[in-house]
């Protein structure tokens, strides 16, 4: 196996992280908490729920299922060339895991945090049970099994940017935006039966996790720079979460170093820096495509909101200069958003002008469909300066 060099490591993260190609193509990851409908507090083991799914057969478009180390359930779109025809697909997927957990009781729930249930580590791939070693030990045990167990997401997953130029433009707007899209689809004001005082609790505990795999690699605030030097330094700064072994049992957590230490004693090879990117978390993470992870949970018919509003601001040039504008302010203001949500008036300014653009944008994207379903949110909630949290909040 060759061994890895800083070279190799800066070669790898500018040629396929941040590989260049038009954007047009979008994806998604939604994640869902699964409860059993006669009994909403009860656990569900993830077997109940593999079985399920896998007596009613693969799904339709050929989504990925995922079993998180609590029992979420996620479902992972493949990347379409458009929003309604990712729409279409994933919905209809999502319709068949619905109906394959309902013939067992099992309903899918739209939360960033679970709002009733405490963390129950159920997961028995050794990546997970080293995930946990590694936070346990690095003092962060409670926020990492609250992540692992207890939260859930919609990911949204776009092209680069067709040059360097402009995968560095989309990099910073991505960044600049999360905090606006933190604060609009914030839905997590409860967890484990408590009040939190926080509209996102998602977003506070991915903030409490260990800061050199879980914080924004872009500081919007620092006039940009090359966006695969910067997830190079923040990847070699990392701690190593886990070694490897053919055998689950000689899984290693922790090893106790940074991977460029590892690369300085010359033992990595490309699968261990491929598998030590998969163990960091920052907000917007470069897979040879922008992952954006920042935003909670939501429930039907919610979900795509997010999707369609972020790929609306980063792909289309008209709706990508107005957010530019508007996020620019409150580029920074992630504990204000986890906090405060649209109460937040900077926050609450910065969304309606991104949603606005967004809605324009959507019949230049062939999106015209989706325009209803995200004027309602708009009008629900964006308009009025409120979240789903501050529903939850005012039960």
């Amino acid at each position: 196996m060759t061994r890895l060099t800083v070279d190799d490591v800066y070669r790898y993260i500018r040629g396929v992280c941040f590989k260049n190609g038009p954007p047009g193509r979008v994806g998604a990851e939604t994640e869902w908490l699964v409860l059993d409908a006669a009994d909403p507090a009860a656990l569900v083991a993830p077997s109940r729920t593999r079985a399920l799914m896998d007596a009613a057969g693969p799904l339709p478009n050929g989504a990925k299922v995922t079993y998180e180390p609590g029992g979420q359930l996620e479902l992972s779109s493949a990347p379409y060339p458009g929003l309604v025809p990712l729409h279409e697909a994933l919905s209809a997927d999502l319709d068949h895991a619905r109906r394959a957990l309902a013939e067992g009781g099992l309903v899918l729930a739209g939360h960033g945090v679970d709002p009733v249930r405490p963390p129950v580590f159920q997961a028995e791939h050794p990546r997970y049970a080293c995930m946990r070693g590694y936070f346990d030990s690095s003092g962060f045990a409670d926020a990492g099994i609250a992540m692992m167990c207890s939260t859930a997401s919609v990911q949204v997953c776009l092209d680069i940017g067709e040059d360097p130029a402009g995968a560095a433009r989309r990099w910073r707007l991505a960044h600049a935006l999360g905090p606006v899209l933190v604060a609009a689809f914030a839905n997590s004001p409860l967890r484990a039966g408590r009040r939190t005082g926080l509209r996102s609790t998602r977003q506070a505990v991915w903030a409490a996790l260990d800061p050199r795999r879980t914080l924004p690699v872009h500081d919007p605030g620092n006039g940009g720079g090359d966006p695969a030097e910067a997830w190079t330094r923040y990847a070699m700064d990392a701690r190593v979460m886990m070694l490897r072994a053919e055998s689950g049992e000689d899984w290693v957590a922790d090893p106790g170093m940074t991977f460029g230490e590892w690369v300085g004693k010359g033992e990595p090879g490309l699968a261990d820096l491929e598998y030590h990117l998969s163990t960091l978390f920052p907000p917007v993470r470069p897979r040879g495509w922008l992952e954006l992870r920042m935003i909670d949970a939501l429930p039907d018919p919610y979900w795509p909101v997010p999707v369609v509003v972020a790929t609306a601001l980063l792909d289309d040039p008209r709706a990508a200069a107005a957010a530019e504008e508007a996020a620019e302010p409150v580029a920074g203001r992630w504990a204000e958003a986890a906090r405060c949500g649209l109460t937040d008036p900077p926050l609450a300014a910065a969304a309606r002008a991104c949603f606005t653009a967004a809605l324009e944008a959507l019949p230049r994207l062939g999106a015209d469909a989706l325009v209803p379903l995200v004027g309602e949110y708009a009008r629900r909630y964006v308009e009025r300066g409120r979240c789903p949290a501050d529903e939850e909040m005012h039960r």
